[in-house]
């Protein structure tokens, strides 16, 4: 599979691949983290394939990620090609408070330790990892502008905030003429559209791009995974230890979700995977989907989802499966209760274009 087309990132100049190279298993080889010949490999089938977008934190596997990432791009003579995006939030220092969240402090701290570790003199997106529920808006967002005044970092992006909290800073910094944010990474899938609500609709107000985690529901959509035996590469999540990642997923509406995606897979003729991926692709919003591989034959199959052609009644069918209760005030935006506002008549919202 090759990928030829690009997409900007939200509002900005950045152009990026439709599917991001996520590098949270790039390790040591322990436990279900790639070792260094394994993660090379991933990495040289997607810059082969012809992505250009890579994403690591400072968190994942101790900093090991970033050491690899930054190994690899500069093996390959790949750093103005590649759009390098990393993170920063989470305490590496027990004892220290001063060495995690979203203080000014603490992103100093870890922009000039992910810098090294990456062996390079810039980041191209710098994400701001999770909501730490006591930094100011306007301290963060400040803190980031001068970061690319001073050419370290080029774009910023959340992850894992608030809607409310991200359209403060954002408004903040559009008013004050700093650095806006440029993307939000947020979890969604077919089974986790909960971003619908608020998330989404921000993101294209204000032009920001949506970089999607955790697509495939930690495997949980690749099908492998169902209730009750099917053939016998199919896993029993009944036999499942507790405490796996599927713990969360496992619902009689998302096992519906799974059985539901399974029936388009067969119908369709693409692996269960490949169809969760290419309904996130297509999704409204949706910029660049983050995969996360462990072995490279993992990461060609999910390659492989963008040409994977859903057709419409299908598309229709994992819509319905998969649709969340839309709850309190959101039923008030609904076509019916719109509809009683505008006096019978036919009103429609002027986009550009």
């Amino acid at each position: 599979m090759k990928i030829d087309s690009f997409v900007t990132l939200g509002r900005s100049g950045l152009k990026v691949s439709p599917l991001c190279l996520g590098a949270m298993t790039f390790g040591d080889g322990s436990g279900p983290n790639a070792d260094e010949a394994r993660s090379r490999a991933i990495f040289d089938m997607y810059v082969e394939s012809g992505g250009n977008f890579v994403d690591t934190a400072d968190g994942y596997t101790g900093g090991i990620s970033e050491q690899l990432v930054g190994k690899f791009i500069n093996d390959t003579k790949s750093r103005d090609k590649i759009v390098l995006a990393t993170k920063f939030t989470f305490n590496q220092s027990p004892g220290n408070p001063n060495a995690g969240g979203n203080g000014r402090k603490n992103i100093h701290r870890a922009v000039e330790a992910s810098l090294r570790r990456l062996n390079t003199d810039y980041i191209d997106l710098y994400w701001l990892h999770a909501w730490d529920t006591m930094t100011p808006a306007e301290e963060v967002m400040s803190t980031i502008d001068a970061l690319v005044r001073d050419g370290k970092v080029r774009y910023f992006g959340m992850s894992d905030i608030p809607a409310w909290y991200a359209a403060r800073a954002h408004t903040i910094a559009e008013l004050r003429g700093w650095e806006k944010i440029s993307a939000f990474q947020l979890e969604y899938s077919l089974i986790e559209r909960s971003i619908e609500r608020e998330h989404i609709p921000l993101a294209q107000e204000l032009g920001i791009g949506l970089c999607p985690w955790s697509p495939l529901a930690s495997g949980f959509l690749t099908g492998k995974y169902r209730r009750a035996a099917q053939d016998g590469e199919t896993r029993r999540l009944d036999l499942m230890p507790a405490g796996t990642p599927f713990a969360r997923f496992d619902t009689p509406r998302n096992r519906e979700v799974v059985e539901v995606l399974v029936q388009v897979a067969a119908e369709i003729g693409r692996p269960p995977a490949e169809v969760a991926l290419k309904w996130l692709i297509d999704r409204p919003g949706v910029t660049s989907t983050i995969l996360g591989a462990s072995r490279a034959d993992q990461l060609a199959s999910n390659l492989a989802s963008l040409e994977v052609e859903i057709p419409v009644e299908l598309r229709a069918r994992l819509d319905e499966a998969s649709a969340i209760v839309p709850g309190n005030p959101y039923r008030f935006f609904e076509p019916f209760l719109q509809g009683m506002m505008r006096g019978g008549t036919d009103v429609r919202k002027w986009t550009p274009g």
